[in-house]
């Protein structure tokens, strides 16, 4: 197993849209190991392959306190169960430090296939429905700030630029 880099906001890799995953391989069970212990450590409870420069519609998830209900979530497809929204504070690994209110539907429908290619269904509300949204979102090319104001947005890209020249 290994730890992989995370794309910070605002990498334009991060706006790639995945293409879905056609081969369930070896290779591609290790890939999703590699981001299941990549999101435990950074810590995080969702991890997306644009965010680690895999542009394939993979996921991997575990909103569980104990860290022991991992969830694989390949070439999802998501639909609202309501026209009920939540408001819930999101963060991200790809954009460190920043949590900020975004309003989805609190209870969805997911159909996606786990890492041996066997398609299923779930339905999920409140943390889990977010989470399963927002790393869709990254597959699709669009981040939580993208949901923000303008200067919200730049505000926080701002902060980040800077923090990456500190780095370097």
């Amino acid at each position: 197993m290994a730890l992989l880099p995370i794309l910070e906001f605002p990498d334009p890799r991060l706006r790639t849209v995945a293409e879905p995953v056609t081969e369930f391989n070896d290779e591609l069970r290790q890939l999703v190991k590699d981001m299941f212990e990549t999101m435990y450590d950074a810590p995080g409870i969702g991890l997306a392959a644009t965010q680690i420069n895999a542009h394939q519609r993979i996921i991997t998830i575990d909103v569980s306190e104990d860290k022991d209900q991992p969830l694989v979530v390949i070439n999802p497809q998501v639909e609202p169960l309501t026209d009920e929204t939540e408001k819930m504070q999101e963060g991200c690994l790809s954009v460190p430090g920043f949590y900020e209110d975004v309003v989805r539907p609190n209870r969805i429908r997911l159909t996606a296939q786990n890492e041996k290619g066997e398609e299923y269904t779930l339905e999920a509300d409140d943390l889990l429905a977010v989470c399963i949204q927002h790393e869709i979102d990254h597959l699709d090319g669009k981040l939580f700030v993208d949901y923000l104001s303008p200067l919200k947005r730049n505000r926080i890209r701002s902060k980040l630029e800077k923090l990456h020249r500190q780095r370097v």
